[in-house]
């Protein structure tokens, strides 16, 4: 598949998901006519009109490769979604990472105020897993029971928010590559991979057929922060919508510092050349799947 094909493969599939899911949250968080109106709109504020819909993408583009109902995929992608804008409102947080933007506007708690922020917050968490046990996702309970386990164990301390902990820790203790990488695999990879897993269990692919999609999110969950300190070492933070260098200023381990700049690119590089590796018993259904791995190196946001 030839470069400029590949790119606008990515770039109709990123444009549509990106419309599919603003139209699913519209749907999902109607304004209330009564005192719970603000916390709905700070909801809103943070899932419609913003991200790349990576994740979102992940789950859908795996799950129609084993022939999995659009609308189904979209809606299940709409559940990692939340959880994953639920941890950017938390991250922005003064306690947390005190963030004044985030994709080019002000953060949640700065649009509206950090109580509102905690709920809306809480609230995000709660409807993904309300998402998730709804038919429309599944009309089978035990995949949706799976696709909950999935997502519950890629969210809590064996995933996102143990990540998030280790970070916090990394401004006071120096981390080696090794802790560097195991942090990252939990605080990014572990949501990325459980979108792979989750499009994997809606198409019914049994545990022993699902190696080399986990392989495939590997990769790409670690090709990806490699890129993130990439780009907050050298990115240009008009492009990026938020605050960079913010890492090397609290005296964090990157990949980046630990590596070296040329080095690092060069492992995102085959990181991402390797998880298109893990591809290679697919035809042209993974295609989006190949052209992601490698927009994740190549982006400048």
């Amino acid at each position: 598949m030839g470069l400029v094909l590949a790119n606008d493969i990515l770039a109709r599939a990123l444009e549509r998901i990106q419309r599919e899911v603003d139209a699913r949250f519209d749907g999902l968080l109607p304004v209330p006519d009564d005192a719970r109106a603000r916390l709905i709109e700070a909801m809103r504020y943070a899932t419609i009109g913003g991200g790349k819909r990576v994740r979102p993408l992940l789950l859908t583009a795996t799950a129609e490769m084993y022939g999995v109902s659009r609308g189904c995929a979209v809606l299940a992608g709409c559940a990692v979604e939340s959880i994953h804008a639920y941890s950017l409102i938390h991250d922005d947080l003064p306690c947390m990472d005190n963030d004044d933007m985030r994709h080019g506007k002000p953060t949640l708690h700065k649009a509206f105020d950090e109580a509102t922020a905690v709920l809306a917050g809480d609230s995000l968490h709660a409807l993904a897993f309300e998402i998730l046990s709804m038919p429309e996702v599944s009309t089978d309970p035990y995949v949706r029971s799976d696709l909950v386990l999935a997502l519950a164990a890629a969210s809590g301390a064996s995933g996102m928010a143990g990540g998030q902990m280790m970070d916090i820790v990394a401004e006071e203790q120096e981390f080696d590559l090794h802790t560097v990488t195991r942090l990252q695999q939990l605080k990014t990879g572990a949501l990325l991979a459980a979108s792979v897993e989750m499009g994997a269990i809606l198409g019914r692919v049994s545990e022993e057929g699902r190696g080399h999609l986990r392989a495939y999110a590997r990769d790409i969950g670690l090709a990806f922060q490699i890129a993130d300190d990439l780009l907050d070492t050298s990115g240009d933070e008009a492009k990026a919508g938020k605050a960079l260098r913010k890492d090397a200023d609290a005296g964090k381990a990157t990949f980046v510092s630990l590596m070296g700049e040329e080095k690092a690119r060069d492992q995102a590089y085959a990181l991402s050349e390797q998880a298109v590796g893990h591809l290679s018993q697919h035809g042209e259904e993974a295609d989006v799947l190949r052209a992601l791995a490698r927009f994740i190196v190549e982006r400048d946001r």
